[in-house]
């Protein structure tokens, strides 16, 4: 072998070794992307225990009062479970979530196009259940009428689209621009067919809104500790280090062949 052959052999194995530490890298960072915005999420609450009480009391119109409605097709212990998938698929992923908390949009977008492949494919029934912790942690509303609306989505065969959106378009934690009906009525404009006279009562009466604190009782009652919190067959997999999209695909591929 000549040695420009051996020069030519070497350069394209110190490329391959270069673009496989280069990818290693990228995946660390989403990693640690993902579980530094959930230590925001969990323990917010003791930075701001004064904004708390200093919003105590100032989102009446937002309270829990009036009686459990259920949105279309939710299922599960008390209906709080928003199903997204077929019934018959062999693997289920239940998620714990909160349209304000950005742990849990840092999951969504490296997650969404492998939920979406796999729930489409038949392989992967999704359960939501959404809950308030933001609303407890900073004072607000945002947490609560959002998942109402996303609630009303599931009563217009919507839900999944209005989720992907309400995503897409989180304000900063901080910011409770999902306290304003009118937000959300607005964001609904974005998923075809949605933005209907129905929607819109469904968000502004505060529909769901006891349904939503009910869930969050159940996340409370169950031990849970931070949003997103997310199991696969009753296992949290969020807690995985080591977990990835392409793994969780390969996990549920595999018990799709049993």
């Amino acid at each position: 072998m000549s040695e420009k052959n051996r020069d030519g052999k070497r350069t394209a194995r110190e490329r391959l070794t270069a673009e496989r530490e280069k990818q290693k890298a990228a995946e660390k960072r989403r990693r640690t992307l993902i579980v530094g915005a959930s230590v925001v999420c969990v323990l917010g609450l003791a930075a701001v225990i004064g904004v708390v009480a200093a919003n105590a009391g100032k989102d009446k119109k937002s309270s829990s009062a009036g009686p459990v409605v259920a949105p279309s097709g939710a299922q599960g212990k008390d209906s709080l479970a928003i199903p997204v998938g077929k019934d018959g698929a062999k693997s289920t992923l239940t998620v714990w979530e909160d349209f304000r908390c950005p742990a849990c949009q840092a999951f969504e977008m490296a997650y969404r196009p492998t939920l979406h492949e796999l729930a489409d494919a038949g392989k992967l029934r999704i359960e939501y259940h959404l809950v308030r912790l933001i609303d407890g942690n900073l004072g607000g509303s945002g947490s609560l009428r959002a998942a109402n609306a996303a609630a009303c989505a599931q009563d217009a065969g919507k839900f999944r689209d209005y989720h992907d959106v309400l995503y897409a378009n989180q304000p900063k934690e901080t910011d409770d621009a999902f306290g304003n009906d009118a937000k959300l009525i607005e964001l609904a404009g974005k998923v075809k067919g949605l933005d209907t006279p129905a929607f819109q009562k469904c968000v502004k009466d505060g529909t769901h809104n006891s349904w939503v604190t009910k869930s969050h009782k159940a996340f409370q009652s169950g031990g849970f500790t931070g949003t997103p919190t997310v199991l696969l067959d009753g296992k949290n997999i969020y807690q995985d280090q080591t977990m990835t999209p392409a793994k969780l695909k390969q996990m549920v591929e595999a018990a799709d062949k049993r």
